[in-house]
């Protein structure tokens, strides 16, 4: 009898623990989900809250590291804010700005040093977006519409019990208006920046290397944070490259890495 016990003891304890990971995986993807109804509607602030006090938290967009709440509210707030809805919190008529958020990968890690549960995972956003020719004369992008795919690998934190996002890095991988498509955009469609804060007022803490930034036609992979399900090994780093097609990837540009 008592080892029956001691066996049931064991079988709840287990399943208390796969509980509580699929309802934290559930709960990150929650939050990602909610980051991508928010950016839809321009609401900045409700996206900044999102993030966690932790003084290590960033967001990583194009090419440039906005550090620390402060970082991720000029970028949300005050650059994307100013200039997409003229500096209010919410949306403005006729501007569109989809972001689903899809495919999420969970992955949660409970052995962390400091012992707060962190998370990794990875999600692709297929954006659709632009000005309706109504508004053309009033919006600074005049009429314009156009596609964004892009490919997130975010971490998270659970401060004081809730889930936050600790760094969240946005690669976006391809544009394409829609008379177009995305077979004529290059490299330099959307710049990536050149002067950092306070230099420049809306700009990121920190230029990421040249070498470590992506953008179409420009194919490498985004690291994955996990390795494979079935072989347990990582894709190697040759394999992250894209050379020319029939080149050797000696001539390319490095893989890309995911920096801390």
């Amino acid at each position: 009898m008592a080892d029956e016990v001691a066996q049931l003891k064991q079988t709840v304890e287990a399943l208390q623990k796969q509980v509580t990971k699929l309802d934290d995986q559930e709960q990150i993807r929650k939050l990602q989900y909610t980051y991508g109804y928010y950016l839809d509607k321009c609401l900045y602030k409700e996206v900044a809250d999102l993030f966690a006090e932790d003084k290590d938290t960033y967001v990583q967009f194009l090419g440039g590291r906005y550090r620390n709440k402060e970082g991720v509210k000029r970028l949300y707030v005050q650059r994307f804010g100013g200039f997409f809805v003229g500096g209010r919190n919410g949306p403005v008529h006729g501007f569109l700005l989809d972001h689903p958020q899809m495919q999420g990968i969970v992955d949660v890690d409970y052995s962390t040093a400091d012992g707060q549960p962190r998370a990794s995972a990875r999600f692709r956003s297929l954006m659709q977006a632009g000005v309706h020719i109504s508004q053309a004369d009033r919006h600074p992008r005049g009429f314009t519409q156009w596609f964004e795919g892009g490919i997130y690998e975010n971490e998270y934190i659970k401060e004081n019990g809730v889930w936050k996002i600790l760094h969240l890095r946005y690669f976006p991988f391809w544009h394409g208006d829609v008379e177009h498509g995305w077979g004529y955009k290059v490299s330099g469609f959307v710049p990536f920046p050149t002067k950092s804060f306070p230099e420049d007022p809306m700009g990121p803490d920190e230029i990421v290397a040249a070498d470590q930034r992506m953008l179409w036609p420009d194919c490498r992979v985004v690291p994955f944070h996990y390795n494979h399900p079935i072989t347990g090994n990582a894709v190697d780093q040759v394999d992250m490259q894209a050379p020319l097609y029939g080149g050797d990837a000696k001539e390319a540009l490095p893989a890309l890495k995911m920096e801390g």
